[in-house]
Protein backbone atom coordinates (compact mmCIF):
# COMPACT_ATOMS: atom_id res chain seq x y z
CA UNK A 1 0.00 0.00 0.00
CA UNK A 2 1.32 3.41 -0.90
CA UNK A 3 1.86 6.02 1.75
CA UNK A 4 0.83 9.68 1.45
CA UNK A 5 4.45 10.62 0.90
CA UNK A 6 4.86 8.15 -2.01
CA UNK A 7 1.63 9.35 -3.62
CA UNK A 8 2.86 12.93 -3.45
CA UNK A 9 6.18 11.93 -5.03
CA UNK A 10 4.41 10.11 -7.91
CA UNK A 11 2.18 13.12 -8.51
CA UNK A 12 5.25 15.33 -8.67
CA UNK A 13 7.19 13.04 -11.07
CA UNK A 14 4.39 12.27 -13.53
CA UNK A 15 4.55 15.63 -15.45
CA UNK A 16 8.31 15.36 -15.70
CA UNK A 17 8.15 11.83 -17.17
CA UNK A 18 5.46 12.90 -19.66
CA UNK A 19 7.60 15.84 -20.82
CA UNK A 20 10.65 13.59 -21.20
CA UNK A 21 8.76 11.13 -23.44
CA UNK A 22 7.51 14.01 -25.59
CA UNK A 23 11.02 15.33 -26.09
CA UNK A 24 12.33 11.91 -27.06
CA UNK A 25 9.52 11.39 -29.57
CA UNK A 26 10.24 14.77 -31.14
CA UNK A 27 14.03 14.25 -31.33
CA UNK A 28 13.98 10.76 -32.88
CA UNK A 29 12.83 11.71 -36.41
CA UNK A 30 15.12 14.74 -36.45
CA UNK A 31 18.16 12.57 -35.70
CA UNK A 32 17.19 10.11 -38.45
CA UNK A 33 17.06 12.92 -41.02
CA UNK A 34 20.37 14.48 -40.02
CA UNK A 35 23.10 14.39 -42.75
CA UNK A 36 25.60 13.58 -40.01
CA UNK A 37 23.80 10.31 -39.33
CA UNK A 38 25.13 8.90 -42.60
CA UNK A 39 21.70 8.26 -44.12
CA UNK A 40 20.47 9.10 -47.63
CA UNK A 41 20.20 12.80 -46.82
CA UNK A 42 24.01 13.07 -46.78
CA UNK A 43 24.04 11.96 -50.44
CA UNK A 44 20.99 13.79 -51.78
CA UNK A 45 20.82 17.48 -50.83
CA UNK A 46 17.79 19.41 -52.03
CA UNK A 47 17.60 20.98 -55.47
CA UNK A 48 19.35 24.34 -55.69
CA UNK A 49 20.97 24.11 -52.26
CA UNK A 50 24.64 23.78 -51.43
CA UNK A 51 25.69 20.15 -51.00
CA UNK A 52 26.25 19.62 -47.31
CA UNK A 53 28.55 17.22 -45.47
CA UNK A 54 31.19 17.02 -48.19
CA UNK A 55 32.62 13.50 -47.69
CA UNK A 56 36.11 14.84 -48.50
CA UNK A 57 35.77 17.78 -46.07
CA UNK A 58 37.27 20.30 -48.51
CA UNK A 59 37.12 23.99 -47.65
CA UNK A 60 36.75 24.68 -51.39
CA UNK A 61 33.68 22.53 -52.05
CA UNK A 62 31.12 25.33 -51.83
CA UNK A 63 33.23 27.41 -54.25
CA UNK A 64 33.33 24.45 -56.64
CA UNK A 65 29.56 24.05 -56.49
CA UNK A 66 28.89 27.74 -57.13
CA UNK A 67 31.36 27.88 -60.03
CA UNK A 68 30.42 24.72 -61.90
CA UNK A 69 26.90 23.67 -60.91
CA UNK A 70 25.04 26.84 -59.87
CA UNK A 71 21.38 25.91 -59.27
CA UNK A 72 21.63 22.33 -60.59
CA UNK A 73 20.89 19.34 -58.40
CA UNK A 74 24.14 17.93 -56.99
CA UNK A 75 24.43 14.63 -55.12
CA UNK A 76 27.43 12.96 -53.53
CA UNK A 77 27.12 9.48 -54.98
CA UNK A 78 29.22 6.39 -54.26
CA UNK A 79 28.37 5.05 -57.73
CA UNK A 80 30.86 7.57 -59.15
CA UNK A 81 34.35 6.42 -58.20
CA UNK A 82 37.71 8.16 -58.55
CA UNK A 83 40.69 5.85 -58.08
CA UNK A 84 44.02 7.58 -57.44
CA UNK A 85 47.09 7.05 -55.22
CA UNK A 86 46.56 8.55 -51.75
CA UNK A 87 50.18 9.77 -51.93
CA UNK A 88 51.49 10.80 -55.35
CA UNK A 89 55.27 10.81 -55.62
CA UNK A 90 55.33 12.57 -59.01
CA UNK A 91 53.01 15.63 -59.13
CA UNK A 92 53.51 15.82 -62.92
CA UNK A 93 52.05 12.34 -63.46
CA UNK A 94 49.27 11.39 -61.08
CA UNK A 95 47.33 8.37 -62.40
CA UNK A 96 43.56 8.69 -62.07
CA UNK A 97 40.72 6.41 -63.10
CA UNK A 98 37.10 7.60 -63.22
CA UNK A 99 34.19 5.16 -63.32
CA UNK A 100 30.57 6.32 -63.59
CA UNK A 101 29.33 3.16 -65.33
CA UNK A 102 27.05 2.23 -62.41
CA UNK A 103 24.84 5.22 -63.22
CA UNK A 104 22.12 5.05 -65.88
CA UNK A 105 22.09 7.39 -68.90
CA UNK A 106 25.37 9.26 -68.30
CA UNK A 107 25.57 12.25 -70.65
CA UNK A 108 28.78 13.94 -69.49
CA UNK A 109 31.54 13.51 -66.90
CA UNK A 110 33.57 16.46 -65.62
CA UNK A 111 36.80 16.05 -63.59
CA UNK A 112 38.26 18.80 -61.41
CA UNK A 113 40.76 19.30 -58.59
CA UNK A 114 39.67 21.69 -55.82
CA UNK A 115 43.07 23.22 -55.01
CA UNK A 116 44.73 23.30 -58.43
CA UNK A 117 45.46 26.76 -59.89
CA UNK A 118 43.66 25.46 -63.00
CA UNK A 119 40.78 23.58 -61.45
CA UNK A 120 39.32 22.01 -64.60
CA UNK A 121 41.14 18.81 -65.55
CA UNK A 122 39.03 17.35 -68.36
CA UNK A 123 35.54 16.38 -69.42
CA UNK A 124 34.35 13.46 -71.50
CA UNK A 125 31.16 12.35 -73.19
CA UNK A 126 30.61 8.56 -73.40
CA UNK A 127 28.67 8.64 -76.67
CA UNK A 128 28.76 4.91 -77.48
CA UNK A 129 31.35 3.81 -74.94
CA UNK A 130 31.24 2.90 -71.26
CA UNK A 131 31.39 5.83 -68.83
CA UNK A 132 34.95 5.20 -67.63
CA UNK A 133 38.25 6.92 -68.37
CA UNK A 134 41.82 6.57 -67.14
CA UNK A 135 44.41 9.34 -67.52
CA UNK A 136 47.21 11.19 -65.73
CA UNK A 137 47.12 14.74 -64.36
CA UNK A 138 49.34 17.41 -62.82
CA UNK A 139 48.74 18.58 -59.25
CA UNK A 140 50.10 21.79 -57.78
CA UNK A 141 49.39 20.70 -54.21
CA UNK A 142 47.44 18.12 -52.24
CA UNK A 143 43.82 18.24 -53.34
CA UNK A 144 40.59 16.34 -53.73
CA UNK A 145 40.22 15.07 -57.30
CA UNK A 146 36.53 14.81 -58.16
CA UNK A 147 34.38 13.50 -60.98
CA UNK A 148 30.85 14.81 -61.58
CA UNK A 149 28.62 12.76 -63.88
CA UNK A 150 25.50 14.37 -65.36
CA UNK A 151 22.67 11.95 -66.05
CA UNK A 152 19.78 12.43 -68.46
CA UNK A 153 17.58 13.95 -65.74
CA UNK A 154 20.06 16.82 -65.28
CA UNK A 155 21.38 15.66 -61.89
CA UNK A 156 25.13 15.84 -61.20
CA UNK A 157 26.46 12.84 -59.27
CA UNK A 158 29.79 13.58 -57.56
CA UNK A 159 32.50 11.24 -56.30
CA UNK A 160 36.14 11.87 -55.49
CA UNK A 161 39.33 11.04 -53.63
CA UNK A 162 42.02 12.97 -51.76
CA UNK A 163 45.49 12.90 -53.32
CA UNK A 164 48.45 14.15 -51.30
CA UNK A 165 51.60 15.35 -53.05
CA UNK A 166 54.52 17.67 -52.44
CA UNK A 167 53.22 19.78 -55.35
CA UNK A 168 54.56 22.02 -58.08
CA UNK A 169 53.17 19.99 -60.99
CA UNK A 170 51.28 22.84 -62.68
CA UNK A 171 54.04 25.45 -62.63
CA UNK A 172 56.87 23.29 -63.99
CA UNK A 173 57.69 23.31 -67.72
CA UNK A 174 57.10 20.11 -69.66
CA UNK A 175 60.07 17.95 -70.57
CA UNK A 176 59.05 17.97 -74.22
CA UNK A 177 59.08 21.76 -74.53
CA UNK A 178 62.85 21.73 -73.90
CA UNK A 179 63.50 19.26 -76.72
CA UNK A 180 63.46 20.09 -80.46
CA UNK A 181 62.27 16.54 -81.22
CA UNK A 182 58.71 17.09 -80.00
CA UNK A 183 57.97 19.31 -83.01
CA UNK A 184 58.71 16.38 -85.34
CA UNK A 185 56.31 14.07 -83.49
CA UNK A 186 53.64 16.50 -82.28
CA UNK A 187 50.17 14.90 -82.09
CA UNK A 188 51.39 11.45 -83.16
CA UNK A 189 49.09 8.76 -81.78
CA UNK A 190 49.96 5.25 -80.67
CA UNK A 191 47.46 2.81 -79.25
CA UNK A 192 46.30 -0.74 -78.71
CA UNK A 193 43.05 -2.62 -78.15
CA UNK A 194 42.74 -5.48 -75.62
CA UNK A 195 39.84 -7.92 -75.94
CA UNK A 196 38.19 -9.41 -72.88
CA UNK A 197 39.58 -6.75 -70.54
CA UNK A 198 37.06 -4.94 -68.40
CA UNK A 199 33.42 -5.13 -69.46
CA UNK A 200 34.24 -5.61 -73.15
CA UNK A 201 37.28 -4.18 -74.91
CA UNK A 202 39.90 -1.78 -73.60
CA UNK A 203 41.54 0.91 -75.71
CA UNK A 204 44.69 2.65 -74.54
CA UNK A 205 46.12 5.47 -76.60
CA UNK A 206 48.90 8.03 -76.24
CA UNK A 207 49.24 11.38 -77.97
CA UNK A 208 52.62 13.14 -78.18
CA UNK A 209 52.03 16.66 -76.86
CA UNK A 210 53.76 18.87 -74.23
CA UNK A 211 50.47 19.90 -72.54
CA UNK A 212 51.95 23.11 -71.12
CA UNK A 213 49.76 24.85 -68.55
CA UNK A 214 50.93 28.40 -69.30
CA UNK A 215 51.98 28.82 -65.64
CA UNK A 216 55.70 28.15 -66.18
CA UNK A 217 57.64 31.40 -66.82
CA UNK A 218 57.96 32.22 -70.53
CA UNK A 219 55.99 29.18 -71.76
CA UNK A 220 52.45 29.84 -73.04
CA UNK A 221 49.51 27.49 -72.63
CA UNK A 222 49.69 24.71 -75.24
CA UNK A 223 47.40 21.72 -74.84
CA UNK A 224 45.06 19.32 -76.62
CA UNK A 225 41.51 20.61 -76.33
CA UNK A 226 39.44 18.11 -78.32
CA UNK A 227 39.87 14.37 -78.92
CA UNK A 228 37.27 12.18 -80.63
CA UNK A 229 37.40 8.37 -80.77
CA UNK A 230 35.33 6.72 -83.51
CA UNK A 231 34.64 3.17 -84.68
CA UNK A 232 35.58 2.02 -88.17
CA UNK A 233 31.93 2.30 -89.25
CA UNK A 234 31.83 5.97 -88.23
CA UNK A 235 30.08 5.58 -84.87
CA UNK A 236 31.23 8.16 -82.35
CA UNK A 237 32.46 6.37 -79.24
CA UNK A 238 33.80 9.04 -76.90
CA UNK A 239 34.68 12.72 -76.98
CA UNK A 240 37.35 13.98 -74.56
CA UNK A 241 38.08 17.61 -73.77
CA UNK A 242 41.43 17.76 -71.94
CA UNK A 243 42.47 20.94 -70.15
CA UNK A 244 45.94 22.15 -69.17
CA UNK A 245 46.35 19.98 -66.02
CA UNK A 246 46.36 16.74 -68.05
CA UNK A 247 49.89 15.32 -68.06
CA UNK A 248 52.41 15.64 -70.88
CA UNK A 249 52.10 13.05 -73.67
CA UNK A 250 48.67 12.11 -72.34
CA UNK A 251 47.62 8.48 -72.10
CA UNK A 252 43.88 7.73 -72.13
CA UNK A 253 42.31 4.36 -71.27
CA UNK A 254 38.77 3.75 -72.51
CA UNK A 255 36.39 0.83 -71.96
CA UNK A 256 34.40 -0.07 -75.08
CA UNK A 257 31.46 -2.39 -75.58
CA UNK A 258 32.23 -5.90 -76.77
CA UNK A 259 32.66 -6.10 -80.56
CA UNK A 260 33.28 -2.36 -81.05
CA UNK A 261 36.62 -2.83 -82.79
CA UNK A 262 35.58 -5.89 -84.79
CA UNK A 263 34.76 -3.91 -87.93
CA UNK A 264 38.29 -2.50 -88.35
CA UNK A 265 40.66 0.15 -87.07
CA UNK A 266 39.42 2.77 -84.62
CA UNK A 267 39.92 6.44 -85.53
CA UNK A 268 41.33 9.13 -83.26
CA UNK A 269 40.91 12.75 -84.34
CA UNK A 270 41.08 16.17 -82.73
CA UNK A 271 43.11 19.35 -82.38
CA UNK A 272 45.08 21.40 -79.88
CA UNK A 273 44.56 25.02 -78.88
CA UNK A 274 46.99 26.17 -81.61
CA UNK A 275 44.94 24.52 -84.33
CA UNK A 276 47.26 21.55 -84.93
CA UNK A 277 45.23 18.51 -86.03
CA UNK A 278 45.23 14.96 -84.71
CA UNK A 279 44.27 12.15 -87.08
CA UNK A 280 45.29 8.50 -86.69
CA UNK A 281 44.05 4.94 -86.78
CA UNK A 282 44.41 2.33 -84.04
CA UNK A 283 44.34 -1.28 -85.27
CA UNK A 284 43.30 -4.23 -83.13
Amino acid sequence: MSTPDSRALIALMTPLITTLYALLAFAAPAAAASPLAGGPMSLTPAVGTEARSDPLASSRWQDMQREFFRDATVRFDTRVTVTAPPNAEDPLNVPVSVDASALPDVREVFVFADFNPIVKVLSFTPLDAIATLGFRLKLQQSSPVRAAARTGDGVWHVGGAWVRTHGGGCTLPSVGSASPLWQQHLNEVSGRVWHGVGPGERLRLRVIHPMDTGLAPGIPSFHIEDLLVSAADGRLLMRIHPFEPVSENPVFTLDLHKGTSGAGALRVSGRDNNGNHIDAGVAQ
